[in-house]
């Protein structure tokens, strides 16, 4: 039978994504009897195939492929790296392989897919830090394998994925500088550029509202554009005229590129303007403050998702769901309590 057949080649004849094509040649829930019957019965009259994986030469159990988007790897923002350096370390523990396959915004137009995909030469993946669901779908058209989400999770919560508790973070970090004194306080990060900056967001507002504080527009500040994911601190992060005692950035990059902007212009951290991040992680050498922070259990959320795609590629049917990893507040040097 030819190996030519893919699942997106099943997916585009009946109009349905190559995810639905894989739920239901594989058994999985989320997916009517009547299209499961249709996608079975067509996937046979074409002769699809789908893929025995084989033992690896050298001993090595799996081989898996953590996908990470080339705009998460600047030199400033190597959050999603690190988590990848976690994954290799647990591979190596299992005798496994994890590469790092690294793509960028031509994957969808140019079918610029890393060759070990298009080779069938990885037995899982896992996508690591926020990706569009049509790239995700291309990929998965060249490569019918298990696949485990981190660090977000598709919208209708059909695949497994790890992420951290950004609302409840947030909403902490929030309440902390209520307490400390601040009612007037901004939020620096654009809605909806990834689902955990807008869970953030929903996360400073219910703080606000609980204290019946109502969430003024003007202090809704962007830092990257929902395109690409750039944050450009210099034509984006635009200071308000009605300048807030406190600002609440999504994140310790942009927390460090608000405090320079701060500075400036004649504002000193903290004492005429307190600031907070999230994720407790910034390249060394960017900020000359001590930023407070929620720290994002980077290690766990990449140990648990190694863990997941292991027994996905172990029993196939496995289903974890969203595993929702928490983390902790970590005061340093930039909030200042006001009497």
């Amino acid at each position: 039978m030819s190996k030519s057949v893919t699942l997106s080649d099943i997916g585009k004849q009946l109009g349905v994504s190559t995810v639905t094509v894989s739920k239901a040649l594989s058994g999985q829930s989320g997916v009517s009897d009547s299209l499961r019957t249709s996608i079975i019965e067509l996937a046979d009259r074409l002769g699809y195939t789908p893929n025995v994986k084989k033992k690896k030469d050298l001993g090595k159990e799996y081989t898996i492929g953590v996908v990470i988007s080339k705009q998460y790897l600047g030199i400033n923002d190597s959050f999603y790296l690190k988590m990848y350096q976690v994954i290799n370390e647990k591979a190596l523990e299992s005798n496994c392989i994890a590469l790092l396959l690294t793509i960028d915004q031509t994957i969808e137009t140019e079918k610029s897919i890393p060759k070990v995909i298009k080779e069938d030469q990885v037995d899982g993946l896992i996508f690591a830090g926020p990706l569009p669901e049509k790239t995700i779908e291309t990929i998965s058209g060249f490569c019918d394998v298990p696949r485990v989400y981190l660090d977000f999770c598709d919208k209708e919560n059909k695949e497994d994925a790890v992420i951290s508790d950004s609302f409840y973070g947030a909403y902490l970090l929030t309440d902390y500088l209520l307490k400390k004194g601040h009612s007037d306080i901004a939020f620096v990060g654009t809605i909806l550029s990834t689902p955990s900056i807008t869970d953030r967001y929903l996360g400073y507002i219910r703080a606000l509202l609980e204290k019946g504080i109502e969430p003024k527009a003007e202090w809704k500040i962007d830092d990257r554009y929902v395109e690409s994911g750039e944050v450009d601190a210099e034509n984006l992060i635009k200071l308000p005229e009605n300048m807030p005692t406190a600002f609440f950035c999504n994140c310790d990059l942009t927390a460090a590129m608000l405090i320079k902007k701060l500075q400036a212009n004649g504002y000193n951290v903290p004492q005429d303007i307190s600031v907070v991040g999230y994720d407790n992680y910034i390249y060394p050498g960017l900020c000359d403050v001590k930023i407070t922070s929620y720290e994002v259990d980077l290690k766990k959320m990449a140990h648990l998702a190694w863990k997941n795609i292991i027994k996905k590629l172990s029993s196939p049917l496995y289903h974890n769901g969203i595993h929702i990893v928490e983390g902790r507040l970590i005061e340093k040097d930039s909030v200042l309590e006001l009497k």
